[in-house]
C-alpha cells in the first residue's frame, strides 16, 4: 500500500511540472511556453507529454491540479516537520482519553500497529472529501481570475489590492513552494520508509 502511495505521488509530481520529444510537441511549446511556472533551468518541461496537442482548456486543467496538489503538499509537508518537532494539539483525540500526542507521526498514524483508530480516520477522510466536493473548488460565477483561484467571491479585496505584476509574482512563488513541496512530502515517505535521521526533521 505504501509503495502504491509513493508511485501515485511520483506519478503526480512529474504529472505536476508539466523538454520532451521535439516534433509535433514543438506547437505546444510554443502556445505555453510563456505560461506562469515556465523557467529557468528546465523551462518547458512535460516529460510524459501530458500537453502533447493540448488546448488551453486541458493546460489550465492540468495547472488546477498542479496547484492544488501543491497546497496539499505543503500542508503535509509543514505537517510532518511541526508534529516531529513534538508539535501537537493540546488534549484527547477520543472520549477514551487519547492524546493527540500519543499517536506516531507520519504515515505511521494512518496505517500500522499504533495508528489512528478506523473510525478515527474515516472521520479525517470524510471531512476532507467535504472540503473537497463543496468548499475547495472553483465556482463558476464568482469571477476567479486563474487555475486554482478558490476565492469564489471572497478576499476580493485582498487581492485586488495587489497590481498585475505583483499578483503574478505572488503566484509564482505559490507556484513553485508547491512544486518544492510536492518533491518534499515524497522525499519524507520514501525515507520514512527507509529509516535513519533527516537534518531538521529528526528521527524517521
Amino acid at each position: 500500500m505504501m509503495k502504491l502511495a509513493v508511485l501515485a505521488t511520483l506519478a503526480a509530481s512529474a504529472a505536476a511540472f508539466a523538454p520532451a520529444s521535439t516534433g509535433k510537441v514543438s506547437t505546444t511549446l510554443a502556445a505555453f511556453e510563456g505560461e506562469l511556472g515556465v523557467q529557468a533551468p528546465l523551462g518547458f518541461f512535460d516529460p510524459l507529454g501530458l500537453l502533447d496537442e493540448a488546448d488551453q482548456e486541458r493546460f489550465d486543467r492540468l495547472r488546477y491540479v498542479e496547484v492544488k496538489h501543491g497546497r496539499i503538499a505543503q500542508l503535509a509537508f509543514l505537517g510532518n516537520i511541526v508534529t516531529r518537532a513534538g508539535g501537537h494539539l493540546g488534549g484527547d483525540i477520543d472520549k477514551a482519553g487519547h492524546a493527540f500526542d500519543s499517536y506516531p507521526n507520519g504515515w505511521a498514524a494512518i496505517y500500522g500497529a499504533d495508528a489512528i483508530p478506523v473510525k478515527g480516520a474515516l472521520q479525517i477522510f470524510s471531512f476532507i472529501g467535504l472540503l473537497e466536493i463543496a468548499v475547495m473548488k472553483d465556482m463558476s460565477g464568482f469571477g476567479n481570475e486563474f487555475p486554482g483561484d478558490l476565492r469564489n467571491g471572497t478576499f476580493k479585496s485582498a487581492w485586488d489590492k495587489f497590481d498585475e505584476e505583483t499578483k503574478m509574482q505572488k503566484r509564482g512563488v505559490e507556484l513553485n513552494n508547491g512544486r518544492a513541496a510536492m518533491m518534499g512530502i515524497l522525499g519524507l515517505m520514501m525515507h520514512e520508509q527507509i529509516g535513519g535521521i533527516i537534518p531538521i526533521v529528526g528521527q524517521m
